[in-house]
């Protein structure tokens, strides 16, 4: 296919729609190239041929009657991964029960109850789901209780490198005085 336009015109254009996070009227993308409007749908339709026989996961679409960059239905599972909603932040339960697991791994959610002196089964089940808390096998104990540890998650929750860089006990219960 012949190209009409310059390199760097495609290159400004492919700019302006990455850019612009959603349709640009042709007016608008002619006033900020210098171009005719003709012009511009002449050059987007070379920047949508370009990216269409290069199997790019962006296209270029026309839409409510200007341009518009955007990804490819076939990658929209990808997308959807990578945007998933952030967690909202744990509440003070969760992180008291997480450091009651942390500091005495493996233990059982009795202990962790007797511990917090409350219930721990909802908290228990959100550190689950969010696998900063995994189950470490059973007890050698009456019933056979399941033990809980952190996980490798927890440790980039955190920002450690490995376990032995908690604070230790006495050092992390004098900071919340």
């Amino acid at each position: 296919m012949p190209l009409f336009f310059s390199e760097d015109k495609r290159a400004a254009l492919e700019c302006l729609l990455f850019v612009a996070g959603g349709p640009v009227p042709v007016s608008t993308l002619a006033a900020c190239l210098g171009l005719s409007s003709d012009d511009v749908v002449e050059l987007a339709a070379e920047l949508k041929i370009l990216y269409d026989e290069e199997g790019r996961g962006l296209q270029i679409r026309e839409v409510a009657g200007g341009y518009q960059m955007c990804t490819r239905p076939q990658f929209a599972n990808y997308v959807e991964a990578f945007l998933q909603p952030e967690l909202p932040a744990l509440s003070m339960a969760a992180l008291e029960t997480l450091a009651i697991i942390a500091y005495r791994q493996p233990v059982t959610r009795a202990e962790i109850e007797y511990i917090r002196g409350v219930k721990v089964d909802g908290v228990l089940n959100t550190l689950l789901s969010r696998g900063l808390v995994q189950e470490a096998g059973r007890k050698d104990a009456p019933g056979r209780p399941i033990l809980y540890a952190t996980t490798p998650r927890f440790l980039e929750f955190l920002g450690l490198k490995d376990l032995s860089e908690l604070p230790p006990l006495d050092e992390a219960a004098a900071g919340q005085e």
